[in-house]
């Protein structure tokens, strides 16, 4: 009789560890699905993205473009602007140079009202 009811609990612990193993199965399959779907709207979502990152790129490149041929529009009038800088500075030297020597030609403000002292 104890063999039979030996039998008997092996035969219950049995059927419960296989409801138990089917119903975590169960559990990872829908684990599972959701994790597909999760993977499906991600690689929709990455589709999406490198899709606008190349337009954002091409958009970039056609600013980077604009941009050199618009530097190359202005820089003659850059060098034009350095030349003229470097003109007035030269008219100024070479009037800066005769106002300084006819300036320190003068005699200064202190020899000029400078007393003589009584003995």
């Amino acid at each position: 009789m104890i063999i039979q009811y030996s039998v008997a609990a092996i035969a219950l612990a049995f059927i419960w560890l296989v409801v138990f193993l089917i119903s975590t199965l169960q559990k990872g399959m829908v684990t599972i699905a959701e994790a597909n779907q999760t993977l499906v709207e991600v690689r929709n979502a990455i589709h999406d993205l490198s899709g606008e990152s190349k337009q954002l790129l091409q958009t970039a490149n056609e600013i980077t473009d604009d941009v050199k041929t618009k530097m190359k529009t202005v820089e003659p009038l850059l060098d034009s602007a350095q030349d003229v800088g470097e003109a007035i500075h030269s008219v100024t030297n070479s009037v800066k140079k005769p106002l300084t020597a006819s300036v320190q030609s003068f005699p200064r403000k202190n020899q000029c009202y400078q007393t003589q002292k009584p003995n």
